[in-house]
């Protein structure tokens, strides 16, 4: 599937230049783990330098949690793969937040277990890994996106995506569109970083994810097809009036009809 990613596709453009080498690396028979970590070596030349070293998922001893080995060992088991590919590639673009949220998983585990419910914060964190996208946005379109007032997020309010900036996070929800669906939704995080420079963001965010504002799910909803420039169909008429895509928030949801 490496061979079916579009790296024209708008919200994989920040992660064109070091993504793109790294799956010709893979497609040319180098095993995804070795690719990258020749990609960190050129981003963090001293040994000590990179984040993690990537390992085959068979490195993983049998019984130990995922999030723990890492924590332990700095080795990130790794697939071959679009999922653990789109993950390998967040380590290296976004150390800091990808550190931040191993350190809480582990801290979540040191306190109650590996138990067979991960309780609401490992479900948080899991959310956050799999599936956020990160959004610094003017308050009247962070405002509408939580209330699902979708006539304002994409029509009212559309010029303020020109103002805002969208970073998806979720290495599940990239891999997710390498096939394009109408119904796929990010788990929007407001950021309030110093630039929109990756390395801000990673900053920012890691000193702001904590276990319990994590734990209260501070995530608006967002079908990432109704961004406006990020897909041809949504300026066609009617693109937004699919209820099964664009819900509505429950309170109307579950209003009388007048």
């Amino acid at each position: 599937m490496i061979t079916a990613i579009d790296w024209h596709a708008p919200w994989l453009e920040p992660w064109r230049a070091l993504g793109e080498p790294v799956a010709q690396q893979v497609l040319s028979g180098v095993a995804q783990p070795e690719a990258l970590n020749a990609a960190a070596r050129q981003r963090w030349p001293a040994p000590d330098q990179p984040p993690v070293h990537f390992v085959p998922q068979s490195d993983l001893p049998p019984g130990t949690a995922y999030e723990q080995y890492i924590f332990d060992s700095a080795q990130c088991p790794t697939r071959e793969g679009l999922h653990d590919f789109f993950n390998g590639l967040m380590w290296l673009h976004l150390p800091q937040t990808k550190r931040r949220l191993n350190h809480l998983q582990a801290a979540q585990i040191a306190r109650i277990g590996i138990t067979p419910v991960r309780g609401p914060v490992r479900d948080a964190l899991t959310l956050f890994d799999e599936n956020a996208a990160l959004l610094r946005a003017p308050d009247a379109l962070w405002n509408a996106l939580v209330g699902k007032d979708w006539r304002q997020v994409f029509g009212d309010l559309r010029s303020l995506w020109a103002q805002s900036h969208l970073l998806l996070f979720g290495h599940a929800l990239m891999e997710k569109l390498v096939d394009p669906r109408n119904s796929m939704t990010a788990h929007v995080y407001r950021v309030f970083p110093a630039t929109d420079a990756i390395a801000d963001v990673d900053a920012w965010l890691a000193a702001d994810l904590t276990a319990d504002k994590l734990a209260a799910k501070p995530f608006a909803h967002l079908p990432v097809l109704g961004v406006p420039t990020w897909w041809p169909g949504n300026a066609a008429p009617g693109f937004y009036d699919d209820a099964s895509v664009f819900r509505a928030a429950r309170a109307a949801a579950a209003a009388p009809p007048k």
